[in-house]
């Protein structure tokens, strides 16, 4: 990583200790087994729901047909929260349709909350596609990788607007970088473009969600879940399971916004971040 909201550098911990080196070790092994073992039973759950929706004649593998292989990337994200120390905590109920979810950003580790609450379709930088290991899971589950390229934005444009018309749900993450995880940064409006443009669905609900994490370690820093700036994700993952033990993280999926209910972007960008700051704050006190 390397863009980040200010100049902060994360806090410096001590080396890890031959307890937390084993701890690491074991939990990366158990890790790899499980998503390797999760990847093939994910593999044969996409290979049935491409037989249904030829069988329904359904053109695309929408979430409204679709529920097998989603439930194999939930059932792999309940299993892997657990192997990083962190105890899981849902309040309020995602979106069963399509739609979106607006998240902020601090981790990762999001990505597998997301994915342990709904399984939508991740939004990421194009960059995430050659990463080790997190690549290759995020082209398994269809993650749309967005090019900065302008000769592909009105593509990838279409290709938005047609997975909401097809009842999809994505995740986003508006703040555009990641936080120390000790705060909201506003929404940027750009991204909410996708919601105003000609070829999406005059009604699309749009979800807050937000996403606090707590390290109940003493000895760790309250920061210590985020990842932002320079920091290498092999290192934060081995901190993660080295470290990590009776932390929680707490995502609250927030009243859906209807984006028929917006004039603009800006607006509509504005509320969301109000509301997640606002659930933020509340689950800090």
């Amino acid at each position: 990583m390397s863009i980040s909201w200010n100049d902060a550098e994360p806090p410096a911990l001590p080396p890890m200790t031959v307890t937390e080196k084993t701890r690491a070790v074991l939990r990366g092994g158990l890790a790899l087994f499980w998503t390797l073992s999760l990847l093939i039973l994910f593999f044969l759950a996409r290979a049935v729901d491409v037989c249904i929706a030829l069988i329904t004649k359904t053109s695309h593998l929408s979430s409204r047909v679709v529920q097998l292989s989603s439930r194999v990337v939930q059932l792999w994200a309940a299993g892997a929260l657990p192997l990083m120390g962190l105890k899981y905590r849902q309040h309020g109920t995602p979106l069963a349709g399509g739609g979106a979810f607006l998240a902020n950003h601090s981790s990762w580790i999001d990505i597998v909350v997301l994915q342990r609450a709904a399984a939508p379709f991740l939004v990421s930088k194009s960059e995430v596609r050659s990463w080790p290991g997190i690549g290759l899971i995020g082209r398994a589950i269809g993650t749309m990788f967005i090019e900065r390229n302008p000769a592909r934005i009105r593509q990838q444009q279409a290709e938005l607007e047609q997975r909401l018309r097809n009842g999809d749900r994505m995740a986003l993450f508006p703040e555009g970088t990641s936080t120390d995880g000790l705060r909201v940064l506003p929404f940027k409006s750009s991204l909410f473009s996708v919601f105003f443009s000609a070829g999406t669905p005059e009604h699309v609900l749009a979800q807050p969600v937000c996403i606090r994490y707590r390290t109940l370690n003493t000895c760790l820093p309250e920061e210590f879940y985020g990842w932002w700036g320079d920091m290498e994700f092999g290192s934060h993952l081995a901190q993660v399971l080295g470290r990590s033990g009776g932390g929680t993280v707490e995502v609250t999926f927030l009243e859906p916004m209807d984006v028929a209910s917006f004039t603009t972007r800006k607006d509509m960008a504005r509320e969301a971040t109000s509301r997640v700051m606002s659930a933020f704050k509340a689950r800090s006190a």
